[in-house]
């Protein structure tokens, strides 16, 4: 079973810092924040956006085979790495009404083009949105709407990968 530590809840309150800084505020993102840094994706993500991103949080991370973050981490694996953290990356601010919305006004499904260029389907089960990856591996957003002035993460429980 996750166990998480919320340190941020909502939307409830103004956020001054950006999704980077938002993200190495919380422990539960250590391992993205550590992979941005490796892909050299944190000045880009700190840009003024918007941005929406699909957080993946450690014990996602985690759950790939073993060896999987170590190798990705490595200079030699970084355009691996880089493409697969832009495709939990997409251009535009899409908080949870929004993309619950486009589901729902799409017939239950609502695909989104991500940064990488890749494409992710947006679903909804027992009210929780859900993303299925090219692959057809699914996640959760587990922690929607969390607010960074230039975007919005929703952490999800899976890492999804690009085709």
């Amino acid at each position: 079973m996750m166990t998480l530590t919320l340190l941020f809840v909502g939307t409830t309150f103004a956020q001054d810092k950006n999704i980077v800084g938002v993200a190495a505020g919380n422990d539960n993102f250590s391992t993205l924040v550590t992979a941005a840094k490796a892909a050299n994706l944190v000045e880009t993500l700190s840009g003024d956006g918007p941005f929406t991103v699909f957080a993946p949080v450690n014990e996602a991370f985690a759950a790939l085979p073993d060896g999987t973050v170590a190798s990705l981490l490595k200079p030699e694996s970084k355009d691996a790495l880089t493409g697969i953290l832009t495709y939990h990356v997409v251009s535009g601010k899409y908080e949870a009404a929004a993309v619950i919305e486009a589901i729902n006004d799409n017939d239950g499904s609502f695909d989104i083009v991500t940064v990488q260029g890749g494409t992710i389907s947006l679903s909804l089960s027992d009210g929780k949105v859900m993303l299925e990856d090219e692959k057809g591996n699914m996640s959760t957003v587990i922690i929607p709407d969390v607010a960074a002035s230039n975007g919005v993460i929703h952490a999800i429980d899976t890492v999804v990968m690009p085709e």
